[in-house]
């Protein structure tokens, strides 16, 4: 099937810098969009970023300006460089990997990483 790794999250004071990575990895066909969530304590999840293939993205409106989302199609990961980190950014991240289409044939489908935590805290 399809597995995506993330890595890349921590510890890291205010004002500060991190950058998530997420591969997909397994019998994959396509991918179309690749993003990345989050969800803090006591909180639904919700989206941070996600970007298709020819590289259209769309930002949560609390990160626009502070975080950049990319991808390289050729490796099916995805990137997402964090900037003047908040606190209120604190939560675990989510890779997620929509509309696959995998080697084997059927319907598309989503699929999500094991989630990373990003700590901003001083």
């Amino acid at each position: 099937q399809v597995q995506l790794v993330e890595s890349g999250g921590g510890l890291v004071q205010p004002g500060g810098s991190l950058r998530l990575s997420c591969a997909a990895s397994g019998s994959i066909f396509s991918i179309y969009t690749m993003g990345w969530y989050r969800q803090a304590p006591g909180k639904q999840r919700e989206l941070v970023a996600v970007i298709t293939p020819g590289g259209s993205t769309n930002y949560a409106d609390s990160v626009k300006g502070r975080f950049t989302i990319s991808r390289d199609n050729a490796k099916n990961t995805v990137y997402l460089q964090m900037n003047s980190l908040k606190p209120e950014d604190t939560a675990v991240y989510y890779c997620n990997a929509g509309k696959v289409v995998t080697t084997s044939g059927g319907p598309w489908g989503d699929y999500w990483g094991q989630g990373t935590q990003v700590t901003v805290s001083s």
